[in-house]
């Protein structure tokens, strides 16, 4: 619960036919949920099992730049795509997480040995809980 020395990170409300509308408190930016198609929604919008994949992806490339700036790399061309299976027995939930990243080709290979390890640790790998997969895949082009 927001105490006053901690208030709500964002707020949320139902908006009906299985959607809900987001608010970051800080910044106002907006988002939309959607049930997806094969649990009883439209799949107009990103699941809430959808962004808890998102997150992970946007984790790693998060602690990856981090880690870059650091050391005067740069990530700016780096982009990822992740990929959601969820279980296929109940309860229903996210089995395992695909995260390809792409980082740029021109990184020698320390840098890449210290990105590599620096992926495992970012802050949303560490809070899922250990049965649900994390299989990242690395690509320099």
């Amino acid at each position: 619960m927001p105490t006053a020395s901690r208030p709500a990170t964002a707020t949320a409300r139902y908006l009906g036919q299985l959607r809900t509308e987001a608010t970051h408190v800080a910044s106002g930016s907006v988002i939309q949920t959607d049930a997806p198609l094969d649990n009883h929604g439209r799949g107009e919008a990103f699941s809430p099992t959808d962004l808890t994949c998102l997150s992970l992806g946007a984790c790693i490339l998060t602690t990856l730049a981090i880690v870059a700036e650091r050391r005067a790399v740069d990530l700016s061309a780096a982009t990822f795509a992740v990929t959601k299976h969820m279980s296929t027995e109940a309860p229903r939930r996210i089995a395992a997480i695909d995260v390809a990243l792409a980082l740029p080709a021109a990184l020698d290979a320390t840098e890449r040995g210290i990105l590599e390890r620096a992926a495992h640790t970012c802050p949303v790998a560490l809070s899922l809980h250990p049965e649900v997969a994390q299989n990242l895949t690395f690509e320099y082009r």
